[in-house]
């Protein structure tokens, strides 16, 4: 029998713990000013949540939607993970109400592990054989995290080897103000290095010295320390 959004909510919510939340609250940075700024917790670990995914992964859409609209992050988080569980086991139809859905709700996938989760199985599989411009409308948006959605989606295809627009976003972005966007660029060119490292390297040697530091930071992480250095020291 298909649940309703009242009910997975309720089972959610008997799952939290006080203590987890208040850790949650302070880990997803949720005091005035900050990127999480208001958002409320149940304090559900992720293992758990994709326990219950997998237990009620049968959640008719609309129902799915009101989930992805809650107050509660955990419950956006189980939304998020039962629409990727929906498009990997979808048709060509399904796969599309689900990215409509998915860009039609940005504005709840508001924190970097929503963005993290979802981005790459939803966003980046369903335009791995299309046009990428919605990657290039997202990554000019005032939205931090539509921003995060847009290189983070790429995860997908570099996945297959397929680097043009990381590369390409990544150079966009490098003036970003936003801390959590210069973590997922340098996030994503490190996955490029360990595919290809000669393609990460001839873009860091081409732009590192004006990179923001946590970027070059980040794409750097498994170089060999000497060369790990040379990046940091402009000595490339």
């Amino acid at each position: 029998m298909d649940l309703t959004a009242e009910e997975i909510a309720g089972k959610l919510r008997d799952l939290g713990e006080p203590s987890i939340a208040e850790h949650s609250k302070r880990f997803f940075k949720t005091g005035k000013g900050e990127y999480g700024e208001g958002d409320r917790f149940l304090g559900i670990r992720v293992p758990v949540i994709r326990q219950m995914v997998k237990r009620y992964r049968r959640v008719p859409m609309n129902e799915i939607k009101v989930l992805l609209r809650s107050e509660f992050h955990e419950e956006r988080l189980f939304a998020l993970l039962a629409l990727v569980a929906g498009f990997g086991e979808g048709n060509e139809t399904a796969k599309k109400e689900i990215y409509n859905l998915y860009l039609g709700n940005t504005c709840h996938v508001n924190n970097w592990d929503l963005v993290d989760s979802s981005a790459p199985q939803i966003v980046g599989a369903y335009l791995e054989k299309r046009d990428r411009k919605p990657l290039y409308e997202m990554v000019r948006s005032q939205s931090m995290w539509e921003r995060r959605i847009s290189i983070i989606a790429t995860f997908h295809m570099i996945r297959k080897d397929q680097f043009h627009d990381t590369l390409k976003i990544a150079q966009i972005l490098k003036r970003d103000r936003e801390d959590l966007i210069h973590k997922a660029v340098g996030w994503m060119l490190r996955e490029v290095g360990k595919r290809d490292i000669d393609a990460e390297e001839a873009y860091l040697k081409r732009h590192y010295q004006d990179m923001p530091r946590t970027m070059l930071r980040y794409a750097i992480e498994r170089f060999p320390e000497s060369k790990k250095r040379a990046y940091l020291t402009g000595k490339i």
